[in-house]
Formats: C-alpha cells, structure tokens, sequence
C-alpha cells in the first residue's frame, strides 16, 4: 500500500487528533463557571511562551505550581479559575475510527508517530485522570513506532526542533511524512520544514484529508 504514495511516515498529534479537542471539554467547564466561552484559551494564548501552560508542557514547573500561576493570569484577564479544574478536563475521549486508522496504516507499511504537547500530570502521555483511560492511551501509544513528550524532553510545539527530532528518530525525510494536528500553528512549522500538514478538524475530515493524500481507503 504505502509502495503506491510518496509518503512512507505519519505523523500525529495526540489530543484534538487520536482523542476529541480538549477545546470542546473547555468550552464545558467555561459553561459550567459562567466564564466566557474560549476563556482558557484566551489565558494560554497570553504569553504562549513563557506563561503557565507553556512552562508546564516543557516541565519546567510542577502541578501545584502549574495550578498558582495559572490562577494568577486568569485573574488578571478579570476572571477566577485555578490551573487544577483545568488538568482535570483536559484528557479527551479516544476517538475509535482513527485507533483503526492507525492500524490500517500500519498494516500497510506506513510509518506511523506521535508528537503531543502534554503536561506532566495525570497518568501517562494522555494525561488521563483514570486507570482505564489510561490503559487504553498506553494501548493507543503502543503502536507508534516512535513518541515525543513535550514534557520529556523539554521543547514543545510550534517549536521547528520537535518536528525535526522526530524526522531523525525516524530516519524520514520531512517530504516523505504528513502531520496532522487541530491547531494552525503548529502545522506551520511541520508544513516549512516540507510536510504534508492536515489540520484537524473532525476525526471524519482527518480521515477523509488523509486518505486523499495517502490515495488509499481509510476507515
């Protein structure tokens, strides 16, 4: 299968992609806090390199800081939220059809990755707050031929160098793989360095963009 496409690698993000966007559970907890909707977004789109959200992806704090110091840009964007309600959201339904996906590739001779902006909380690379959920990531995790962890090695996306790290792990050329993400920004850097970029914004028009690419059926 992959003999037909000039692509031999695909690369995923995690939450947003494999799982629902965690934008959805946010827009939920707004709801239920009488804060304006796309708040959270708001407070980690301040500062996006330096503020608390960026600083605990690259583990440079910890929870309990994570929780003080984003309760403090909240509150000086006019509104009270603690980081902690936040994490507790965050870990987002698995999304079935593009587990499948990942399977078919696979069983296909694609390389397939995965490159996740994650904080170091909750129980493994998805953050999960459950022991099932958490199983069912490890299990989704499994099958990648190789992962990055923003908060294993210290650099997260937009970040070029994590797009590049991967490419080495993998021994790919850039032009060789398609990245898929649900934000812009981080499919920029993918798309320069010569990627086939998709940005997500279902699972069913991630697997429709890929398959045309691909030029194979996904399910």
């Amino acid at each position: 299968m992959s003999r037909l496409s000039r692509y031999t690698h695909v690369i995923f993000d995690f939450g947003g992609v494999i799982t629902a966007s965690p934008f959805e559970a946010f827009n939920r907890l707004e709801e239920e806090r009488g804060l304006p909707r796309d708040f959270v977004r708001r407070v980690n789109a301040a500062d996006p390199d330096t503020n608390a959200w960026a600083r605990f992806e690259r583990a440079e704090i910890d929870a309990a800081a994570f929780d003080a110091l984003f309760a403090a840009e909240a509150k000086a964007l006019g509104h009270a939220l603690e980081g902690e309600a936040v994490l507790a959201v965050l870990a987002g339904a698995v999304r079935p059809a593009m587990v499948a996906a990942l399977d078919t590739l696979k069983a296909g001779g694609f390389g397939i990755a995965c490159i996740t902006n994650n904080v170091p909380s909750g129980k493994g690379a998805g953050m999960a707050r459950s022991e099932a959920l958490a199983a069912e990531v490890a299990a989704i995790m499994a099958r990648f031929d190789h992962v990055i962890e923003s908060s294993k090695v210290g650099v997260r996306k937009p970040d070029p160098r994590i797009y590049e790290m991967m490419c080495e792990a993998l021994g790919a050329q850039p032009a060789n793989c398609i990245y898929l993400d649900d934000l812009g920004i981080n499919c920029k850097p993918a798309s320069r360095l010569g990627m086939h970029a998709i940005k997500v914004t279902s699972g069913e028009q991630a697997l429709a963009d890929l398959s045309a690419a691909l030029e194979i059926e996904l399910p």
